[in-house]
Order: C-alpha cells, then sequence, then structure tokens
C-alpha cells in the first residue's frame, strides 16, 4: 500500500507527533501518496468550537507547516492537505465555505455525529444502539453526503453501532453502497478500527459492500507516529477484499474542492 489520505495531527486534542514525523514514517513504510486530513474546525454562532477538531486558531499553522513540509519533501512523497469532515445539511454550506476559504485541497466523510453535535448532547455515531431514528439519519446523512460530490472517500462508512434488527441494518446499508457506487464515491476499510478492534469495520456492512460491487479504499487513520501505518492492518484489510469479493480501486482519485 503506497497512499493513505487520513492522517491526523496533535491539533484536534486525540492525536499525537508531528507532522515530520508521520511523514518521515510515511517514507519509511513505503507511502508515496499522503494527505493530512484532520478534524475539520468548526465555530458556531455562540462562538463554540468542538473540542476534538482543529481550533480556528490553529488552522493557518496546520497549513503552513504542511505546506513547509511539503516543499521540503517533494522528491519523495506527494502531499496534500485536507480535512475529515462531517455532513450536516443546515450548516454544510458554511462548514463548506470555511474549508474552502482555508485552502483545504480535499475532503474525506467521517460522519461521527449522525446529526449536528452542537448545542444539544447528540450521541456519537460509534455508541452502541438499536434505534432504528439513530441509524437511519446516519444513512441519510451519508447518502446525502456522498450525492454533493465533494468527497474524496467516506472514511469507516461502518461506524454506526447499531445493535438492532440485522435485516435493517443491511438494509440502510446498501443504501450507502449503492450511493458510492453509482456516484463514484469510494467507501474506506479503515485501518485503525482493524488494530484497536473497534466496532467497525463490521462483517455484515463488507457482505453487503461486495453484493453491490461500490469502490473500496483503505486509510490508516492515523493518530500517532507509531501505529500510524500498521502492515497487519492492511493484510487483514487485503484478506476482507478477498473474503466479501470487494471492488478494491486502491489508491481514490482526489477530488479537489
Amino acid at each position: 500500500m503506497d497512499y493513505n489520505y487520513h492522517t491526523h495531527t496533535y491539533r484536534c486534542g486525540h492525536a499525537s507527533g508531528t507532522e515530520e514525523e508521520y511523514i518521515k514514517r510515511a517514507i519509511e513504510c513505503g507511502i508515496k501518496y499522503m494527505g493530512f486530513s484532520d478534524h475539520a474546525p468548526l465555530k458556531f454562532a455562540d462562538g463554540h468550537e468542538p473540542n476534538f477538531r482543529v481550533p480556528t486558531s490553529k488552522v493557518e499553522d496546520y497549513f503552513s507547516t504542511i505546506k513547509a513540509l511539503r516543499e521540503k519533501y517533494e522528491d519523495k512523497i506527494d502531499i496534500r492537505i485536507g480535512f475529515e469532515m462531517e455532513y450536516y445539511p443546515n450548516i454544510f454550506d458554511k462548514m463548506l465555505k470555511t474549508v474552502k476559504d482555508y485552502g483545504a485541497e480535499y475532503l474525506i466523510l467521517g460522519e461521527h455525529f449522525p446529526d449536528e453535535e452542537y448545542p444539544e448532547a447528540i450521541e456519537h455515531s460509534a455508541v452502541r444502539s438499536d434505534s432504528a431514528d439513530k441509524l437511519k439519519t446516519y444513512v441519510s446523512r451519508v447518502v446525502d453526503a456522498i450525492k454533493t460530490g465533494v468527497f474524496t472517500y467516506v472514511a469507516h462508512p461502518d461506524m454506526i453501532n447499531f445493535t438492532g434488527e440485522k435485516a435493517l441494518f443491511k438494509e440502510e446499508m446498501r443504501k450507502i453502497c449503492i450511493a458510492s457506487r453509482e456516484y463514484g464515491v469510494p467507501l474506506e476499510i479503515n485501518c485503525l478500527g482493524i488494530r484497536d478492534n473497534r466496532n467497525y469495520p463490521r462483517s455484515d456492512f463488507w457482505e453487503v459492500a461486495g453484493e453491490e460491487q461500490c469502490p473500496v479504499t483503505f486509510g490508516f487513520d492515523a493518530h500517532d507516529v507509531f501505529n500510524a501505518y500498521d502492515g497487519d492492518s492492511v493484510i487483514k484489510a487485503k484478506e476482507m477484499v478477498k473474503k466479501y469479493n470487494l471492488n478494491y480501486i486502491g489508491k481514490p482519485e482526489i477530488k479537489s474542492l
């Protein structure tokens, strides 16, 4: 695997390591195409900024640091600068304009909350739940995000930790897979989820993805330098491709903003 467009930085508050450390590690591991995609900044009308995102006060440094390093290592690795961002329909236009104005080169979709995370206490997508409403809201958001045409791919599409009826889960996940195929937006097998044994990747989702033959890519979801490019998780991801007859496309095509 010579690419990874899912990389975080210390600025989001739950990752560690400098950008240069990630780049050096990527080069050591044979990565030729790299993208930084930290959590997109978001300031609500009352000034609140969620603490898992890059603070607006640190965005300029995020871009200037990576641009300088891109120039320094341009003969060894291709580096892009973007964000991982949610799709919240009520404020999406504002969110998109903000990241464009900052100079983001690409976006990946990471629907960590099935609806806006503030001001109400909206439950994280990965929290176990048998709520059909939560599941359907999540799916609706992901499908609508795919249809915007601005996202390079969907990160951890199976993050939603639905514990209810399996038939309903597959029925809803099929909507994501069909949209992925019809709009040409790949779905990510998340290597961090494999390494940390999270609730994703989940087999019943990827069974449907194989049936629908939607495009599939890999992402490391790097949050620390040492485990940023875990070879064992890639081996397991490749095994999933074979097991579920997935339409693995390799490196995704960057959708410029």
